[in-house]
């Protein structure tokens, strides 16, 4: 039996796993199993909680609902720190390793404040044919890829369709991309909704799309941090910066992490 602890953040849903003493192995076919929402315990992703081989607190171990491996995840890694706060006691702060560098979350009440990875690869305004239409794409990597157009009315966006435009474009080939598509709410707020790589649809939130998003938004508009960015799920995060010349540097992102469920399921 294996057992768990199921999170949410933002609207996105993980399974949390302690894989501290290093014994579980799991493939990627047990993986998409548990995610599943028919036959498992449903989720976009899955987190393991394993020894640091750097120096961190812990290792963070990300998969997506299709049983790969990803770099990074916002609302994840949120959720991550929490539930390795409780494992091991700590209560003000926890690091740990991730494929897109070593991350800080910090507890601030029900929230968890993240200090990302510092982002890289900024394109901007690349005209892009999504379903016979051209559009101007801006891209940026928060510790996994992201690809951001701004419209006019959010509502009406195609996610479902545009996003794997964007997801499986050439442009962005052979990893391919997440998708995300905002409007500006006011001067310091943003509304985005996303596709994500690996969910292969709409989920209710992405963390490192909304630093993305975010971060794109303050290039066009020169908005100051922090900036207000609200998700399908109905939740408001705040992403923090500092820009520099040469990119952005002490990149936050403070968001809701809870607890759902525990139980266990036989594999």
């Amino acid at each position: 039996m294996l057992h768990f602890t199921k999170m949410n953040g933002a609207g996105n849903d993980f399974v949390m796993i302690d894989n501290r003493d290093g014994t579980l192995q799991l493939d990627r076919a047990t993986i998409a199993r548990l995610c599943d929402r028919h036959r498992g315990i449903g989720a976009d992703g899955l987190l393991m909680v394993e020894p640091s081989e750097q120096g961190a607190d812990f290792r963070m171990r990300y998969y997506n609902a299709d049983g790969g491996e990803a770099e990074m995840c916002g609302n994840g890694a949120r959720c991550f720190g929490r539930f390795a706060g409780q494992l091991s006691g700590k209560t003000d702060a926890v690091s740990f390793e991730t494929m897109a560098g070593v991350i800080t979350a910090r507890f601030k009440g029900d929230g968890v404040q993240i200090a990302m990875s510092q982002p890289h690869s900024l394109q901007l305004d690349t005209p892009l044919e999504l379903a016979g239409e051209t559009h101007p794409v801006h891209f940026l990597n928060t510790g996994v890829p992201h690809a951001v157009v701004f419209v006019e009315n959010l509502e009406a966006v195609d996610v479902h369709k545009l996003g794997a435009a964007l997801r499986y474009h050439a442009h962005f080939a052979p990893k391919g991309t997440n998708a995300n598509f905002a409007v500006p709410v006011d001067s310091q707020t943003i509304a985005i909704r996303t596709y994500e790589r690996g969910v292969e649809g709409e989920t209710l939130a992405c963390g490192t799309g909304m630093v993305a998003s975010a971060l794109l938004f303050h290039e066009r508009t020169g908005a100051a941090s922090p900036i207000r960015v609200k998700v399908r799920g109905g939740d408001t995060l705040e992403v923090a910066f500092e820009a520099a010349p040469d990119g952005y540097r002490q990149v936050q992102l403070t968001g809701p992490a809870d607890f759902v469920f525990t139980g266990s399921i036989a594999l």
